[in-house]
């Protein structure tokens, strides 16, 4: 009896201790199991990496122009005493988290001038034919070539006149819808985008009920060879802002025949959206020849825009002075040259802006006459054409480096009956740019 008991107990010991040791067996990471959920958690945090780019440019630069305090569209108006500055005309940085259907944009711009936001926005993508994105925030505009074209690639170093009067900042806040097939597909080189905006600007808060619609199309195809291609692009602003006052200017015959302002002062003006209506139409052309890249780029633009007496811009506040309706047009020419195989490029521009395309000449502030029915008001300064012819040469010093002198040919039309334009005016200006990208 005592055999049996010391039998069974060894036996049910040993099953016992045969248990523990396939259940640590089952629950215990062999040295290779924790190997793989090593590269497994360290693959997670790359992918995760991978989603985040970082990226940014660096614009210190030394300008000169001919009289002191001179205004232009070269970075910004001189002060009064001044004909040479040194600035750091851009310094961005920007952060983005992308996923297969997603993108989350970041961008900020550090001056001596403070600090701004540029973009903010979301994209989301449809998962089924990966063809209709929605992008919602603070974004460019989706019209013309220039305004979309980042300022680290754009070869002269700034945007055209009429593109930083019309379209201040470049970014708007709204919600744009794009629609281009996948880069799998025959139809890729076909992209159409729309959207609704605020019309006041990146940082501006909106002051009215009026929300501006822009829209836009273009084409982007290569030979098969790829040493030639060609873009070409159309697009439509229709938006405008509330009036704050009751007096409205409009281009039309005085009691003599001459063109000038005359005012509509109907109560019912007051409250009602000025319209701002812009058509346009761009084309590049890119052609791989022996003697180097030759890019030929052009873009035109024309529309009714409102304004101020004393100024065309679109503007990011309640306007409370009276409004003036002009009919508006203007260009941009490139011609751009890389220089056999060397780091040089050859830069010429041509763009011209032409406020008020009714009027012209000697026409622009002469005294007009207001009959008893009709009150008029003469043009002025805000109503002059500026041409502006720019050369400059490109150097790539590395992938992050760019040199880049430039020097812009400035232009006014000019009247005998504007005080302080019945000549040109001195005010070209030569800029020499360092440029650190990442």
């Amino acid at each position: 009896m005592k055999k049996h008991f010391f039998l069974n107990t060894i036996l049910v010991t040993l099953l016992m201790n045969l248990s523990l040791i396939t259940k640590a067996q089952e629950t215990e990471l062999t040295p290779f199991d924790t190997l793989a959920n090593s590269v497994n958690k360290i693959k997670d945090d790359v992918d995760l990496l991978k989603r985040i780019k970082i990226s940014g440019y660096l614009q210190p630069q030394f300008q000169m122009t001919d009289s002191n305090g001179s205004a232009n569209y070269s970075g910004g108006n001189f002060n009064a005493n001044t004909d040479k500055r040194f600035l750091l005309r851009r310094a961005r940085i920007k952060f983005s988290y992308e996923t297969l259907l997603t993108q989350y944009v970041f961008q900020i711009d550090a001056t001596q001038s403070g600090l701004a936001i540029k973009d903010m926005y979301a994209k989301f993508t449809e998962p089924w034919a990966k063809a209709v994105s929605l992008t919602v925030g603070c974004m460019n505009r989706p019209f013309g070539y220039e305004i979309g074209y980042s300022s680290s690639l754009r070869e002269s170093p700034e945007r055209g006149r009429m593109s930083q009067i019309i379209f201040p900042s470049e970014r708007d806040l709204g919600a744009m819808i794009t629609l281009q097939m996948p880069k799998t597909s025959r139809w890729n080189y076909i992209k159409a985008e729309a959207g609704m905006f605020n019309g006041t600007g990146p940082t501006a808060v909106d002051f009215d009920y009026q929300k501006d619609f822009i829209g836009r199309i273009r084409i982007d195809k290569s030979t098969k060879s790829e040493k030639i291609s060609y873009g070409a692009g159309l697009s439509y602003y229709n938006g405008g802002y509330r009036q704050g006052r009751k007096n409205v200017y409009t281009n039309a015959a005085d009691s003599s025949g001459l063109m000038a302002y005359v005012l509509n002062s109907d109560t019912t003006n007051y409250g009602k959206i000025a319209k701002r209506t812009y058509l346009g139409g761009d084309f590049q052309l890119n052609l791989d020849l022996p003697i180097g890249m030759t890019t030929i780029r052009a873009e035109y633009i024309q529309g009714q825009q409102p304004g101020t007496s004393s100024s065309t811009a679109s503007p990011t506040a309640q306007p409370t002075t009276d409004n003036y309706m002009r009919n508006f047009n203007g260009a941009y020419f490139y011609f751009l040259q890389n220089i056999w195989t060397t780091k040089f490029q050859l830069i010429a521009k041509y763009d011209w802006y032409d406020p008020n395309t009714d009027v012209a000449g000697d026409i622009i502030g002469q005294t007009v006459k207001s009959s008893a029915d009709i009150k008029v008001t003469k043009t002025g300064k805000q109503d002059l054409r500026y041409t502006t012819i720019g050369l400059g040469i490109a150097y790539r010093w590395d992938n992050n480096i760019k040199i880049t002198a430039y020097y812009d040919i400035v232009k006014n039309e000019t009247s005998k009956n504007v005080v302080g334009y019945t000549k040109d005016l001195k005010d070209n200006v030569f800029t020499l740019r360092v440029q650190y990208k990442f």
